[in-house]
């Protein structure tokens, strides 16, 4: 990196070291292009450091200890195991986790650096569209750029009358809880605060859950919440529908919510999480000393994640929904290229989500009501995985996998799962969306024999009309 008027200059800088941002520099890097990545933490953002990594380290600690649990349990085992009551070390398990966050922390570094890009760390601020001013332990750096791509993330949504603090936490201070809350109640019924709350109710909190939709998981169809709905009630999670958190009572000691009828509940409670939804990060770096068109909250980008701003571009969760990792991932390796001159657009045929829930959700492309909401005459096809050998030797036949096709083509519009470990099941359905596949396409291939993604063909093969094992 070249100094000049008293900065660093370099081809590309980029703000925020998350998924986006350091995918971004890393790609960035490999194409040649002077690149340096600003960052005021760990590397890895938001879904590192206190989020998908993490999440997903606590929950297979729950999964784990519940398992050894119900194996201790006289007579709740048909595997035949039994064992004497397990124990669990919480803050033993988070050690466990921060291992897996810190070693991941470290790969991210040393990929940059192994690109050729450089990370700097410390929290910068945005002078104007080619200027950052960045404070680090050593005192401010000034970067002079000829792009910027702007990755600042997303931060938690925090009700007005329910602050963080003390007894009230998001999923950050969860995730880092060193002792099991004897009683949780979790405020909103997203995957956020499901995948949570399912662990801790495994790992022996006595959860409630308080959600303003008529249904849990709100943003998914009544068929995909319902397998969802009843493992919450199988764990002793009790929930409350059509409610709405209110405040803390008086004494601080409990959580006042007004139910569906509108009579108000006062819910004892040793911690409070709060997973309403999070929102674009559009303070502390100097967003105001730019002149970015607005989508509503979301800054607003074309098909290259380009701002109204010449050579300033935004990516991940600042630019609006799915707020998803990979998302962001995609994104970031897209603007590298597009600065370095190549010809790329970003329009993907779907976008995976996945819930990390108990039992697992993936929805990809269009439900059957939103396709027909478009227009759409469809073809569904569903295939349950208590037809599923492979899903019965694992003990996890709930749930099924849907296809949504089109009935004068057949072509696959959307692909939907529930069940145990369906997540891993995610690309296929992506793939098959992005490959253009019709329903032949996918009925034709041969799924190996046993596994749940014959569960995938089952469906396709039922919305033909001619399913063979069920």
């Amino acid at each position: 990196m070249n100094a000049t008027r008293g900065g660093i200059s370099c081809d590309v800088l980029i703000l925020g070291a998350g998924p986006g941002g350091y995918a971004a520099a890393i790609r960035a890097g490999q194409l040649g292009l002077k690149t340096i990545v600003v960052e005021g933490e760990k590397p890895g953002g938001t879904c590192l450091n206190v989020g998908c990594i993490p999440s997903k380290a606590m929950i297979h600690v729950a999964e784990e200890f519940h398992k050894a649990t119900s194996f201790a349990i006289s007579g709740k085992s048909a595997l035949g195991i039994s064992h004497s009551k397990p124990k669990l070390d919480l803050k033993q398990s988070v050690a466990w986790k921060d291992g897996i966050v810190a070693k991941l922390n470290g790969g991210v570094s040393g990929l940059i650096k192994k690109a050729g890009a450089q990370l700097i760390q410390g929290w910068g601020k945005m002078l104007d569209g080619k200027t950052c001013e960045v404070q680090t332990k050593e005192g401010t750096k000034v970067i002079h750029a000829e792009h910027v791509v702007l990755a600042p993330g997303s931060v938690p949504v925090e009700l007005p009358d329910l602050p963080y603090g003390d007894k009230v936490i998001s999923s950050t201070e969860a995730l880092a809880l060193e002792k099991v809350p004897a009683r949780l109640i979790v405020v909103g019924g997203g995957y956020i605060g499901l995948e949570l709350g399912t662990a801790f109710a495994k790992m022996g909190s006595a959860v409630t859950v308080v959600e303003f939709a008529d249904q849990v998981l709100p943003h998914y169809d009544r068929d995909i919440a319902k397998p969802v709905a009843k493992s919450l009630t199988d764990l002793g999670v009790t929930v409350h529908l059509s409610a709405k958190a209110k405040s803390l009572s008086k004494d601080g000691k409990a959580l006042l919510v007004e139910d569906a009828q509108g009579k108000e509940l006062s819910l004892a409670a040793d911690k409070i999480l709060v997973t309403v939804g999070r929102k674009s990060r559009m303070e502390g770096w100097g967003a105001s000393n730019l002149y970015l068109t607005m989508d509503g909250p979301f800054i607003k980008i074309d098909d290259q994640c380009r701002t109204s701003m010449s050579d300033v571009f935004a990516i991940g969760d600042v630019t609006g929904e799915p707020m998803l990792a990979h998302r962001a991932i995609a994104q970031g390796e897209m603007v590298a290229e597009v600065i370095a001159g190549k010809s790329r657009r970003f329009d993907p045929a779907a976008i995976p989500a996945v819930c990390f829930t108990d039992p697992e959700v993936v929805v990809v492309g269009l439900s059957p009501a939103e396709a027909k909401k478009q227009g759409f005459d469809v073809k569904i096809g569903m295939f349950p995985f208590m037809a599923n050998g492979r899903a019965m030797t694992m003990e996890s036949d709930s749930g099924f996998v849907r296809v949504v096709a089109r009935t004068d083509n057949h072509q696959v519009l959307g692909i939907q799962a529930v069940g145990k470990g369906v997540a891993e099941l995610s690309s296929s359905f992506t793939l098959a969306m992005e490959m253009g596949a019709v329903l032949e396409d996918i009925a034709g291939t041969i799924h190996a024999h046993p596994t749940q993604s014959e569960a995938l063909q089952e469906a396709a093969l039922g919305a033909l009309g001619h399913a063979l094992h069920i």
